[in-house]
C-alpha cells in the first residue's frame, strides 16, 4: 500500500462515522483511529520488519535518543496570505515535530529569522522523518501547528514575514 492509498483511507475514515479501521495483509498492517467528537485522527502503521529502516520518534522525555535517519523531503510550498506574509504549508500528511528529538530545542521559534533552505520542522510519514525546509527568507510570525500533532497535506504550519 503506498502513501496515496493511505491518504485516501484517512480521508474516507474522516468523512465516515467510523471510529476505527484496521487492515492487515501479510506483514503489512495499518490502523486508522478517529475521535468521533473531533476531526482529529491517529494513524498506526506497521511495515514488514525487513523494510523498516527509520527510527520511531517518541515524544516522551524518557525515550532513548533517536538516530538521525531523516530523509530530505520536498520543501514546503509557501502560499501568499497578505502583502509581505507567507504561509508555509505541509507538503504531506504526517505527524508534525518542531524539533529533531524529544527534549531538544525547536528548529525555529516565533521571532526567529529563517533563510531559504533552512530546516524548520520534521514531518513523520510512515515511519520516515522528512525534514521540511523553508523556501523563503524572513521572520517567523506564528507557528500554526502543535508539536507532535497530526497534519494534513496543505495544512498551514508557519506564518512568515518575508524579509
Amino acid at each position: 500500500m503506498d502513501l496515496k492509498q493511505i491518504q485516501e483511507l484517512i480521508k474516507a475514515v474522516n468523512k465516515s462515522e467510523l471510529s476505527e479501521l484496521s487492515i492487515k495483509d501479510g506483514d503489512f498492517e495499518i490502523t486508522i483511529k478517529q475521535n468521533p467528537l473531533s476531526e482529529a485522527h491517529m494513524v498506526s502503521y506497521q511495515a514488514p520488519q525487513q523494510v523498516m529502516q527509520a527510527v520511531h520518534h517518541t515524544p516522551a522525555p524518557a525515550a532513548a535518543p533517536a538516530q538521525a535517519t531523516e530523509a530530505n523531503a520536498p520543501a514546503a510550498a509557501p502560499v501568499a496570505s497578505s502583502d509581505n506574509l507567507m504561509t508555509i504549508k505541509s507538503p504531506m500528511i504526517g505527524t508534525f515535530y518542531r524539533s529533531a528529538k524529544p527534549g531538544e530545542p525547536p528548529f525555529v521559534n516565533v521571532g526567529d529569522s529563517v533563510s531559504a533552505g533552512q530546516h524548520i520542522c520534521i514531518i513523520e510519514a510512515m515511519k520516515l522523518f522528512n525534514e521540511i525546509e523553508s523556501e523563503v527568507s524572513g521572520k517567523i510570525v506564528k507557528v500554526l501547528a502543535d508539536d507532535a500533532s497530526p497534519v494534513e497535506y496543505d495544512q498551514p504550519l508557519f506564518l512568515v514575514e518575508i524579509a
